[in-house]
């Protein structure tokens, strides 16, 4: 697991000079992630898509949990009531649709979770509506208090904005 540290740019100027910082300092491009207003031109910066603006990923947990156990529910009756062959229960049934539930489940709450902002940004959506630019950044545990310092030194004109102590590795 990696921490996510945020901290809010004032300008485009500042923002592509911490991008810069954070390259040369080692930062893997794929883990820097920058939040801009709507229509912002973010040229030179590795924008944040929507697993990182976006409830997706909580949406499609939450799908998978109540879509299997809608599908358990279902797959026992199925399971019990209406045997395919013979006179016993087809727990093969159970399992199978349980299985499908929490796909379908997972699949259509994501299509909801991706258009609903990411409940952990909001704290800063009134600065990205006046023009700031919200920087996250993914680290091991090891370098987060490094690059703390080094954004702190280079760049007096940025705010810290929290750090998270538990981000998934894929997003």
């Amino acid at each position: 697991m990696k921490r996510r540290i945020y901290w809010l740019m004032p300008d485009l100027a500042s923002a592509r000079r911490a991008m810069d910082d954070l390259v040369w300092a080692r930062v893997d491009v794929a883990h820097i992630h920058f939040a801009g207003p709507e229509g912002m031109d973010m040229t030179g910066l590795h924008a944040a898509n929507v697993w990182q603006t976006s409830d997706l990923v909580h949406a499609a947990k939450t799908g998978w949990v109540v879509g299997s156990a809608c599908g358990i529910v279902v797959g026992l009756v199925a399971a019990l009531l209406f045997p395919i062959v013979g006179d016993g229960p087809e727990w093969e049934v159970a399992v199978l649709v349980a299985l499908l539930g929490g796909v379908v489940g997972a699949w259509s709450a994501s299509m909801i979770g991706i258009s609903i902002p990411s409940p952990r940004l909001q704290r800063f959506e009134s600065a990205i509506a006046q023009g700031q630019i919200l920087l996250m950044v993914d680290l091991p545990r090891s370098r987060v208090r490094d690059i703390e310092a080094l954004l702190r030194s280079a760049h007096p004109e940025a705010r810290f904005g929290g750090e998270e102590p538990q981000v998934p590795a894929f997003p």
